[in-house]
């Protein structure tokens, strides 16, 4: 069973309490809360921005979830009886620690045969299908993680509206670059997969490269727009982007 601490004084949140949590002899767990939520989303991030800024003897990989940070490291340097006071030292500090994020503006087709399932979505919401992608398109989603998947972001948050159980079959192969909608939350697939999210559309973008640096298009703390776009385009985009030729837009969100 995983040890656990608490710690407060988060600023924000102060009567929120952190666990660190154990995670065999290799990681510790900072766990700022047990929801989805921004601001949690925000701790995370800027304790991952501060550790990176000044890495801790030993730590050879932090890995930012919805709600956790995770520090792996190596046994032989170093241990949690070391890190988690290092890391309690961390947690009340304020600055502007945070990468520059980005926003991102990702084109989505809607159209057959990109979205297999984005009639049954509709019926099972009582909307037409061109008001669920409507909907869908339509707000500024936050990656909140990255994960499953190289480069594969789950978005939030989803209209609630547009909010639907996991399906209940499946899919052996989703196609590479399906966007998808489970729960409260979207997501792009950036190979093709497995998969049991429902597909609603697809984007001609290729979301990672082992030969790009980063390989990830998208990082955790960054924002996504969808810009819907037509079959025709789509193709064209996918063309232009196998051959390194379709920049992505983009813009910095934070200083």
């Amino acid at each position: 069973m995983a040890r656990e601490g608490l710690a407060t004084g988060l600023g924000t949140q102060a009567s929120m309490a952190v666990r660190f949590l154990s995670a065999g002899d290799r990681a510790l767990v900072v766990e700022f809360g047990d929801r989805v939520d921004p601001e949690l989303s925000e701790e995370v991030l800027r304790l991952d921005a501060r550790l990176r800024l000044k890495p801790l003897p030993g730590v050879v990989e932090t890995v930012p979830t919805f709600r956790s940070l995770t520090l792996y490291y190596d046994p032989l340097a170093t241990s949690r009886t070391h890190l988690e006071p290092a890391v309690r030292a961390l947690l009340g500090r304020r600055g502007h620690e945070r990468r520059n994020a980005r926003l991102w503006h990702i084109p989505i087709c809607y159209e057959a045969p990109f979205a297999p399932d984005l009639d049954e979505v509709a019926h099972l919401l009582g909307l037409a299908p061109e008001e669920v992608a409507s909907r869908h398109s339509a707000p500024q989603y936050r990656v909140y993680m990255i994960g499953f998947l190289p480069g594969f972001p789950y978005l939030g948050d989803l209209p609630p509206s547009l909010a639907l159980p996991r399906r209940a079959d499946p899919r052996v192969k989703v196609p590479a670059g399906s966007v998808a909608i489970a729960t409260n939350l979207s997501a792009i697939y950036p190979y093709e997969s497995p998969g049991g999210w429902h597909l609603i559309g697809a984007t001609p973008i290729p979301l990672f490269d082992p030969a790009r640096s980063p390989p990830a298009l998208l990082a955790a703390g960054d924002g996504v727009r969808f810009a819907p776009i037509e079959a025709a385009a789509f193709r064209a985009i996918r063309e232009a982007a196998a051959a390194g030729g379709h920049q992505i837009a983009s813009e910095a969100t934070r200083e």
